[in-house]
């Protein structure tokens, strides 16, 4: 599903450079749920940044379905990640004003999608995440955990292949931090979705089919199998 090839990625501050990747090299299987852990500062969310078409790479290409997708032109990587990428924050980015259903559903309206079945793609993806009865509810009227599988709802709304998850679980209390997890594992069963996932938790490669390690930007352990687990 992804081929990662001698990505780097080098930030310029002034006369400073930072470099957060350094020459990485993986697979991702599809079908499978991948934990990309390691310190904080070792240069995770940078890399799912660049899987996720987010921010481009100094150097190297990334392979999704076989086609190499790090030269698209910005409208054609905007596309792809509407269509067949969802991504999830670790701050939730819900907008308040909104709905559980009315947050779901803005991507289908970015992709044009008739109301009526956006509308009732949100209301079976939240209650597939748990909050089938909460969909009327406002951000601030549902938990830390719930905002996140909102938001996990809103990253499938539009079918996508793979699925990113930028440090889900940061600002989420022991509980929810295993509901949300226990969420990401039903449904990679489920929809045979594809899973990339961000935790500098070692605990949580548990909930894994395989990891990779990243220290100062170089991966230091690849240990990715296409064999699903069953959750612990």
């Amino acid at each position: 599903m992804l081929e990662v090839r001698n990505l780097s990625k080098t930030y310029h501050m002034g006369h400073l450079s930072v470099n957060a990747l350094n020459d990485v090299s993986f697979t991702v299987e599809e079908g499978t749920i991948v934990c990309v852990n390691g310190r904080s500062g070792s240069g995770k969310s940078t890399m799912l940044r660049q899987l996720g078409l987010l921010d481009n790479p100094t150097s190297g290409q990334i392979f999704f379905a076989g086609q190499e997708i790090t030269r698209l032109s910005g409208n054609a990587r905007a596309r792809l990640r509407l269509t067949y990428l969802g991504y999830v924050f670790q701050e939730f980015a819900l907008l308040y004003e909104l709905t559980a259903l009315e947050n779901v559903s803005l991507p289908g309206m970015m992709l044009g999608k008739p109301g009526q079945i956006y509308r009732k793609r949100a209301r079976e993806l939240l209650a597939l995440v748990g909050l089938g009865d909460r969909w009327r509810h406002h951000p601030k009227e549902l938990s830390g955990g719930e905002q996140q599988r909102v938001a996990i709802a809103r990253a499938l709304i539009n079918e996508p292949r793979v699925l990113f998850a930028d440090e889900p679980c940061a600002n989420l209390d022991t509980v929810s931090s295993q509901s949300v997890m226990e969420t990401i594992v039903r449904l990679n069963k489920e929809l045979q979705l594809t899973v990339v996932f961000v935790s500098h938790e070692p605990n949580d490669v548990r909930y894994a089919t395989g990891y990779i390690t990243l220290s100062d930007g170089k991966l230091v352990a690849n240990n990715i199998s296409t064999e699903n687990k069953t959750i612990k």
